[in-house]
């Protein structure tokens, strides 16, 4: 499908878009672009490579058309310092209006150069939230006259814990289009994004590679949070004739000592770490050591290389978190034999890891089948949730005025009835236009 007049794009970025190879737009484009045109807030969740950025950077390229004023309009929040120098190269690539101007703003040495690329003007803000936010508290940038206030890879910006900042600037500006691009939809960015989404329609794509990688039986058990996966690994565990021999993945020592403790504290079972590190946990220094020992059941692996070939003989590969490299799970539980070899695939994710469960189906080619949580797993965030109201104490009624205690009304000129936030007070003292 070749770009048609719907999505309409001007001449000159069509001519552009289409010399550089951009033949026709993206699933993404076909469902967002006219949306966007018509002024509407939205939501595209699409997996990685789909085109989310290219995707607002026609739109914006497109909106703005060759008028520069100097005041910026368009603010787009990324969550790293990468992202942001690659969005600018892509405007750079895109975008055939030379007199756009366009800052970046992140973390660097002192803030003055920024606020004074600032200051000479700009259009378009990229920026990182934490940045962002801090120049804006400086009164370094103006959000007054902001048509389009966009947040990309929004799940990244909640993973890294820049909800704050990104509410605050949200809030900071009074009326304006709003976009946000993720990969995945969990509890914890429907709350950041609901105070200033409320009425945002959503787009999803759902592309799956066409290369199909066979893997061993895989099942996902979402959870929402670390000490609820140690339940559901505990209760597991405690099973020792279905899972007669258990290997536990996770990304770093203080985990694996957490999983080992715990194991060993709740259930009497043979549990062990590969390479272990210190006298006091029970260790293996190889595959094979464990599988033949007939007492262990759970070998605990922390960070370690070990090739897929090694862990064949073990029947059950928990990942208790997920590697920051797809490549190394996707290894672990690929079949490149066809093996009949009873093993089963199990992994742990939080909201901040769905991210990286998206992108390790999109790389094997299908979606890994989601488990119903079993009866009498401890959800421990509703746990503590009951504990710390039970503890609450019980507010008594205001006692009566003791005789001879100083009390007095405040005048009302001194009472103080207001609560500002920062960017309110930022707000408020804006007297320049840069």
């Amino acid at each position: 499908m070749a770009w048609s007049e719907k999505l309409k794009l001007n001449k000159h970025l069509l001519n552009k878009i289409t010399g550089m190879g951009y033949t026709s737009p993206r699933e993404i484009q076909q469902k967002t672009l006219a949306r966007i045109y018509g002024g509407q807030d939205l939501i595209a969740i699409g997996h990685e490579g789909c085109g989310k950025t290219t995707t607002y950077v026609i739109a914006v390229s497109n909106r703005i058309g060759y008028s520069s004023e100097g005041v910026p309009r368009v603010l787009i929040l990324v969550p790293t310092k990468e992202q942001v120098l690659e969005v600018i190269s892509r405007f750079e690539e895109l975008n055939n209006n030379k007199h756009l101007l366009i800052v970046g703003l992140y973390a660097a040495p002192g803030m003055e150069a920024q606020m004074n690329a600032l200051a000479d003007g700009a259009d378009i803000v990229v920026a990182t939230p934490d940045r962002a936010r801090a120049v804006y508290l400086k009164l370094g940038l103006n959000l007054n006259k902001i048509e389009l206030f966009i947040v990309d890879d929004a799940d990244q910006v909640v993973k890294q814990g820049l909800q704050l900042p990104v509410a605050e600037l949200a809030n900071s500006i009074t009326k304006c289009q709003r976009l946000v691009f993720a990969e995945v939809m969990h509890d914890k960015l429907e709350k950041m994004i609901r105070p200033f989404m409320e009425t945002a329609a959503t787009v999803e794509v759902e592309e799956i590679s066409e290369a199909k990688i066979e893997t061993f039986p895989q099942v996902l058990y979402h959870l929402p949070n670390f000490g609820t996966k140690l339940n559901l690994l505990n209760l597991f565990m405690q099973d020792d004739e279905l899972f007669t021999k258990t290997a536990v993945f996770a990304n770093t020592r203080q985990t694996a000592e957490k999983i080992y403790k715990t194991l060993q504290n709740r259930r009497d079972t043979t549990v062990g770490i590969l390479n272990s590190w210190s006298i006091e946990f029970k260790g293996f220094t190889s595959i094979p050591e464990f599988t033949m020992c007939e007492d262990a059941r759970i070998l605990i692996i922390a960070d370690e290389q070990i090739a897929a070939e090694e862990l064949r003989q073990i029947p059950f590969l928990v990942h208790f978190e997920l590697p920051p490299e797809k490549e190394v799970f996707i290894n672990r539980v690929t079949n490149n034999e066809g093996t009949d070899a009873e093993i089963m695939a199990i992994t742990f994710a939080t909201d901040i890891e769905l991210t990286q469960v998206k992108r390790i189906e999109q790389a094997i080619g299908k979606k890994i089948p989601l488990g119903e949580l079993p009866e009498g797993l401890i959800i421990e965030q509703g746990r503590k949730i009951i504990e710390a109201e039970a503890k609450q104490p019980v507010k008594n009624k205001a006692a009566a005025p003791v005789a001879g205690e100083a009390f007095h009304q405040k005048k009302p000129e001194n009472a103080k009835n207001y609560n500002y936030s920062s960017g309110q007070k930022a707000k408020m003292n804006n007297k320049r236009k840069h």
